[in-house]
């Protein structure tokens, strides 16, 4: 593409969404550098040439949209973010098909998410064409980022803030979109794990009426606390409970959580406006019922968990998310004592996993619409 092309969609009701001038990076990467980064890309570390942005104002609304070159954003001491944190995000992965075409998962559902979670922030809500019209441009403009082979893939992350030069406690009357992509290799590359869970007693995550439901940058920062107390104690992640009672666990730092059951049931803790709504675990609750599972959305208790393990009862428990997809969990720790789920990861946590996996990567047929091509 050139400075002059554009890129476009039309949303389902034929209006016009916002175009994404392209305005490609002439300082990019070459081809040997790029290759040397998805040999190798962790997650997190690198990113790709461009990124997306756009710009909302109270008197005009979304415009301004194009894709730019990679590269720091300028912004005022006085930024309402920086002191107000009125911020929200999202993570989705594009993933590389056999055929070499690119494939998101749920996009949708994200769009409807980062709406939800803007809405709770006193954002303004992106539409979701837009939203889905960024994707495909950043994607289209960086597609040979897309890595390919084994579980790699190239991580999204959209991005919403109060860029406004003002130091008032009042939404933000001036507000900056950004995507950004990184490239992502598999979140185990010597072999799927089992990991060791640090129950807090100490912090909670989120309280009723909170922004525990929203994905917003002040629910992460308030859990790296928690992260920390769960390290020193050996573990590799936390689990919180609820702030009322601190009897019902709710989620770990960034992922949510499933229990099965002897009898094959999976049961995943309910949402209660404390726990983020994850699009994995959407997706496993369609998908463990197809498996012929019997699946409950209700309150699980930390004593039903440690006393269903020490019984047999929950015979595997797992964690989802879109980073990790799906994590086997083998250890839960508390002050005073730990119960073991397992060393090796469950049949059935493994036969999930797979299945989500398969259809990510068009290994298997896409029954659902799930998955939308981006390029």
């Amino acid at each position: 593409m050139t400075q002059t092309d554009t890129d476009t969609s039309q949303d389902a009701a034929g209006t016009s969404p916002l175009a994404f001038t392209v305005d490609p990076d002439v300082a990019r990467r070459t081809d040997e550098e790029r290759a040397q980064i998805l040999g190798a890309p962790g997650f997190g570390k690198h990113f790709t040439d461009h990124m997306v942005t756009a710009t909302w104002t109270l008197d005009r609304g979304w415009h301004d949209a194009g894709v730019r070159a990679f590269g720091p954003i300028t912004l005022s001491p006085a930024a309402a973010v920086l002191h107000y944190a009125q911020e929200v995000f999202e993570g989705l992965k594009a993933y590389r098909h056999d055929d070499g075409s690119v494939w998101s998962f749920r996009p949708e559902a994200n769009a409807a998410r980062f709406a939800r979670s803007a809405r709770r922030l006193a954002l303004p809500q992106l539409p979701e064409a837009d939203f889905l019209g960024s994707l495909e441009a950043l994607v289209r403009a960086d597609v040979d980022w897309v890595p390919s082979g084994g579980e790699a893939s190239l991580y999204l992350r959209p991005f919403m803030f109060a860029s406004e030069e003002f130091l008032g406690v009042r939404p933000a009357h001036t507000v900056t979109y950004c995507l950004i992509a990184s490239p992502a290799g598999s979140y185990f590359p010597g072999g799927v794990r089992p990991v060791s869970i640090w129950l807090t007693t100490d912090y909670t995550r989120a309280a009723p009426g909170g922004t525990g439901e929203a994905k917003c940058g002040g629910n992460y920062a308030a859990s790296l606390a928690a992260q920390q107390e769960a390290i020193g104690h050996g573990c590799d992640q936390v689990c919180f409970v609820d702030a009322t009672e601190h009897r019902w666990v709710e989620e770990l730092g960034g992922m949510n959580l499933y229990f099965v059951h002897a009898d094959g049931r999976l049961v995943t803790p309910s949402l209660t406006g404390t726990i983020l709504e994850g699009v994995t675990r959407s997706s496993i609750l369609t998908l463990a019922k197809e498996l012929g599972h019997e699946v409950e959305e209700r309150k699980v208790s930390v004593e039903e968990w440690r006393d269903g393990v020490a019984s047999g009862d929950i015979t595997e428990v797992l964690a989802c998310g879109t980073a990790a997809v799906v994590t086997p969990l083998g250890r839960l720790a508390w002050d005073g004592g730990e119960v073991v789920m397992g060393e090796e990861p469950g049949e059935t946590t493994m036969r999930i996993r797979s299945r989500l996996l398969d259809i990510q990567y068009g290994r298997e047929a896409d029954e659902h619409g799930w998955l939308r091509r981006l390029a």
